[in-house]
């Protein structure tokens, strides 16, 4: 309960301060600011620039080695068995044959298999070397598509600054968007800007939409029940509800007039025509409809000798002589007929 209590605090003070916010930086873009430089993530693939290990070796069997029958000992012996030694030695000698018959076999075999594995070995490799040429041409190519971005990008900030110092309007309109696109707004209290650049008056017409008083939170507070066991809410006052709202369309209106302006160093924008508005179901129609709550214009001069940090919003407007709506809480719309924007 605490923990949503105390969010529900921060959801409060984030729109309560919604002008004050933009106060404590300066919105002006340094266009320089804004170069980039390619970057390039690390190789991906380092398992493909280690060659494959070679086969371990495979030794030749060993060669048989003949080893003849002892001869008989003693005259006596030597005389009744040498017949029988020369046929054991004949025997042997054939046997000895046979085995050199069969280790000449596992030679070519042994050859054979080391043979097989040294093709294995060197078709691994070239698939490996092949996989790596195709991925570091890859990468390669993706490298040069970032630097060609990068130079692309800076390209265009190049002309972006040389056309706005010539005053030229589609780089005015597109520095204004740069400017109201770095606006940080609450995420639970989203603004977003339509514009346009008028030259021949050096005019902004800009648009401005907040959203609607039921994305505002109607709680008080969160409590615990302890009979029912559970978190319930006290819901606030429709006052409160009511001035908080109409505060923070006030406090968007001179935001957005201000950004503007303090961004434009070179003064390229005279006026600002604004209306700011926000897209709401009418409960007449049932329908999706655009209600408008402030119109107004500002001219640089007048308007930058406001001290912002210490004015109550819609004074400020009312010196501006816009129109402002009565009750935005309850979607009444502000008067749009006759209304002096610049």
């Amino acid at each position: 309960m605490e923990e949503r209590n105390l969010k529900l605090a921060e959801v409060y003070a984030e729109i309560d301060s919604l002008l004050a916010a933009t106060l404590q930086v300066d919105d002006y873009v340094d266009l320089e600011s804004l170069r980039v430089v390619a970057e390039h993530p690390p190789f991906n693939r380092p398992d493909l620039e280690t060659p494959i290990s070679e086969p371990n070796p495979i030794s030749d069997p060993p060669q048989p080695v003949f080893s003849a029958p002892d001869p008989p000992k003693g005259l006596i012996t030597k005389l009744f068995k040498k017949n029988q030694h020369a046929a054991a030695v004949a025997m042997a000698e054939r046997a000895h044959e046979e085995s050199l018959v069969e280790w000449r076999a596992r030679l070519e075999q042994v050859e054979g298999l080391r043979q097989e594995a040294l093709k294995a070995h060197a078709r691994a490799e070239a698939k490996r070397t092949a996989a790596l040429e195709a991925a570091q041409a890859r990468y390669n190519e993706e490298s040069a598509t970032r630097e060609a971005e990068a130079a692309e990008h800076n390209r265009r900030l190049d002309e972006l600054i040389a056309n706005l110092g010539y005053g030229s309007p589609e780089a005015v309109q597109e520095y204004a968007s740069i400017v109201l696109s770095n606006s940080v707004y609450p995420a639970h209290f989203a603004v977003t800007h339509e514009f346009e650049f008028e030259p021949s008056t050096a005019e902004l017409r800009l648009r401005t939409l907040v959203p609607g008083p039921n994305k505002i939170p109607e709680i008080k507070a969160y409590k615990y029940t302890k009979s029912a066991d559970e978190i319930t809410w006290i819901s606030e006052s429709q006052k409160v509800c009511r001035d908080r709202y109409a505060s923070a369309v006030h406090q968007v209106a001179l935001r957005s007039i201000h950004e503007v302006f303090e961004s434009d160093r070179r003064g390229l924008i005279g006026t600002i025509s604004l209306e700011l508005g926000t897209e709401a179901v009418d409960p007449a129609t049932g329908r999706q409809t655009y209600v408008p709550f402030v119109v107004a214009g500002a001219e640089r001069e007048t308007f930058l000798e406001f001290d912002l940090a210490a004015v109550v919003p819609v004074l400020t407007l009312r010196r501006l002589g816009a129109s402002v709506s009565k009750n935005p809480y309850e979607l009444v719309a502000a008067e749009t007929s006759g209304v002096r924007r610049s």
